[in-house]
């Protein structure tokens, strides 16, 4: 009875395995699933409100993708052809520190529950992982041929990395440090997301125009959604409580609604030329989508329509964060008068 006993509590004291993915060739839903019921809300007045302006550090030269804390409250900005990543605290508004030695850094990703930042610098083939605490580079993952896009699975804690050029998708021990697989996507690796519901791993696929639904555990494709109108997808973000994916195609300048119930696309809308980078506002419901051809678009979420509610045009805005606490939102440009610049803007609420 005791040695029992003493089993049950080991038992209890163990780890639970990750939940398994929940994809099928029509949902990325679980047939449970019930989302909080959404108040209403009046349509927003639209248009953006520059409230500052920041010079940033460094050469001017281009920006790409930014990550935001909700813990430090700080911005990892990689200002990508100066092999940097800028760190930005939000409260303060001013640059705190310059990472260097992140050769063509693309990709970036916060994961304070590790004190950890992930840097795809794909001028040297590995992701840089950062303490940060310290905001030094402790390790870094080799031969990944081009790393880009970055999610992590709290789950399983594994990082996955979007090998763009290598075709796949990489996944690493958040614990160790170490690489444990490549998945070969079959195309070109667009940008990778972990929906939190569905317990998927998402990944766009560039050159076959689909979505591809990754199993964290097995580390295994389980799924791949036909993007119908879609070229070239490469940067998304996801409403999860709606339930919603928001998709945009380089080569035709769209920005899809897909349904992730249905996996029915529901809407399409023109956006800047050449879409790269998307922010989600999920308490103000806010889409900001910024192009390489100089367009911020907004858009306010009305049920599952998309409406817009403002643009920016200024050279090279292609890259946007946005904090969920102030509702502020980013764009690092990077060349204003010949020096880069943080544009900082508010929307009408």
């Amino acid at each position: 009875m005791i040695l029992l006993q003493i089993v049950a509590a080991f038992a209890a004291l163990a780890p639970m395995p990750p939940p398994a993915c929940v994809a099928t060739a029509t949902s990325l839903t679980p047939a449970t699933w019930r989302g909080l019921a959404r108040s209403a809300h009046a349509s927003p007045r639209a248009g953006l409100t520059m409230r500052s302006e920041i010079a940033l550090p460094g050469p001017a030269n281009r920006f790409d993708y930014q990550s935001f804390d909700p813990v430090t409250r700080r911005i990892y900005m990689n200002h990508m052809n100066a092999g940097r990543t800028v760190v930005f605290d939000t409260d303060s508004n001013r640059v705190v520190a310059e990472i260097r030695d992140l050769a063509r850094a693309t990709g970036v990703l916060a994961v304070p529950s590790h004190h950890q930042v992930y840097v795809s610098a794909a001028g040297t083939h590995e992701v840089a992982i950062i303490d940060d605490r310290t905001l030094v580079v402790t390790s870094r993952v080799q031969g990944i041929r081009f790393p880009d896009g970055i999610a992590y699975v709290p789950e399983a804690d594994k990082v996955f990395v979007s090998d763009e050029s290598g075709g796949s998708d990489v996944v690493i021990d958040a614990r160790t440090g170490t690489k444990r697989s490549t998945i070969p996507l079959g195309g070109e690796a667009g940008n990778t997301h972990y929906d939190s519901v569905s317990h998927c791993i998402l990944v766009a696929v560039q050159t076959t125009n689909q979505l591809v639904a990754i199993d964290p555990r097995t580390e295994k494709i389980v799924h791949r959604y036909d993007l119908a109108g879609s070229d070239h997808p490469h940067g998304f973000a996801l409403d999860e409580e709606g339930r919603l994916l928001f998709m945009s195609s380089e080569g035709n300048a769209t920005l899809q609604v897909i349904d992730l119930r249905t996996m029915q696309v529901l809407g399409h809308h023109r956006v800047g030329d050449t879409p790269d980078v998307l922010a989600w506002d999920p308490s103000w419901r806010r889409l900001y989508v910024a192009a390489e051809g100089g367009v911020l678009s907004a858009f306010w979420l009305d049920g599952v329509t998309l409406k817009p509610v403002g643009e920016v045009r200024t050279p090279h805005a292609h890259t946007v964060s946005v904090d969920p606490r102030t509702h502020r939102v980013y764009l690092p440009l990077e060349n204003i008068d010949g020096k880069p610049l943080l544009r900082i803007y508010e929307p009408a609420p």
